[in-house]
């Protein structure tokens, strides 16, 4: 393994974490809206103003996570997407949709243009947030992967049902219960009235829902995830450890700051905080793969047998410690600028 190679591992992490915690309260959001917004269409707007400036922001992340999975290490890339084609097809349909309903929903002031509208965004948040728990999930128990000597290639040995083990079908739910939590926390720290009270009372409802799921998600994570390889480098490099730890913390102090304190915005940042340390904590159980094999050991793509050469992540990370920094403090400058207190009564 080459340092360069690490750096990138690590990278590839924190932007599908960055991407969890941002675009998260996105679909949160949007899956609230049958509920939250169901009594009236100043409530269901408000649900829009609140996330209107900053969805397309937040996708940027994801599409910066694939560009690197595509630069850093494209043989990665290719395995995964025809290993998971119609998955990730699928969410490709679902993030169009949604943008295309963020955009289009004012244009027809019509009540069941917009009840579609709001059905569709909802509809397409949920099946998104499915399919990256189980895309996850996947990736942690280890593809069905076969290297082909001839092609030199590792070839996916299965279908769409393969991808649907009761583990990663759980990974799945996981997804939605954090996306759920996370969008009412951001919706109750960013609306006031009728609203943040509905908004808050959800945060209740759900959070004991979604910490009872996520012991159990990691509890079979040690046990089903392409073992012995998680608990391995946890052992060997028990500093890791302060990662699931911090990741406990922040969940613990979001449930406090719902319970107890009844401060949303501390909340939101203790949930952001959470599903960013949960995500670097699959990663680096992970490492070095990238994509692990559960059929052959030699199928597993690494960061060693997957990456560019020295002088592409060379010349690549000289623009990402450049750009990442910038579209950081951009995206703070705006959350900053924009997140004004937004009444449901307009």
């Amino acid at each position: 393994m080459e340092w360069l190679q690490v750096i990138w591992f690590i990278l590839w992490g924190v932007l599908w974490g960055v991407y969890f915690l941002l675009d998260g309260y996105d679909f949160g959001v949007s899956m609230w809206l049958p509920v939250l917004g169901a009594s009236s269409e100043k409530e269901r707007t408000a649900m829009y103003q609140a996330t209107g400036p900053f969805w397309d922001g937040n996708e940027v992340w994801l599409i910066t996570a694939g560009g690197v999975t595509f630069a850093a290490f494209p043989l990665a890339y290719a395995v995964l997407f025809s290993s998971l084609y119609t998955p990730l097809l699928i969410l490709l349909f679902c993030l169009i949709i949604r943008g295309v309903v963020f955009e289009l929903r004012f244009q027809v002031e019509h009540r069941y243009y917009r009840l579609v509208c709001d059905g569709l965004g909802a509809l397409t948040s949920l099946l998104a947030a499915i399919l990256l728990g189980v895309a996850f999930s996947n990736l942690f128990r280890g593809l069905p992967l076969q290297y082909d000597a001839t092609l030199q290639f590792s070839m996916f040995q299965g279908n769409i049902l393969n991808l649907l083990h009761p583990y990663c079908i759980l990974g799945g739910v996981l997804f939605v219960l954090i996306f759920l939590v996370h969008g009412a926390l951001y919706l109750a720290y960013r609306v006031e009235g009728d609203l943040k009270t509905k908004s808050m009372y959800m945060a209740k409802l759900t959070w004991p829902i979604f910490l009872v799921v996520f012991l159990v998600y990691v509890a079979l994570t040690f046990l089903w995830a392409f073992k012995p390889r998680l608990s391995e480098n946890f052992l060997a490099s028990p500093l890791l450890f302060a990662l699931p730890a911090l990741c406990a913390v922040c969940f613990i102090l979001s449930g406090y700051y719902i319970y107890f304190k009844g401060t949303p915005g501390k909340a939101f940042l203790a949930s952001a905080g959470g599903i960013f340390t949960l995500t670097m904590t699959g990663v680096m159980g992970m490492f070095p793969n990238l994509i692990p094999s559960r059929i052959d050991p030699a199928g597993a793509l690494t960061i060693s047998n997957a990456s560019s050469s020295n002088h592409t992540l060379t010349i690549m990370l000289v623009v990402a410690v450049i750009m990442v920094p910038t579209v950081i403090i951009y995206q703070i400058w705006a959350h900053r600028k924009m997140s004004w207190p937004i009444k449901a009564d307009y």
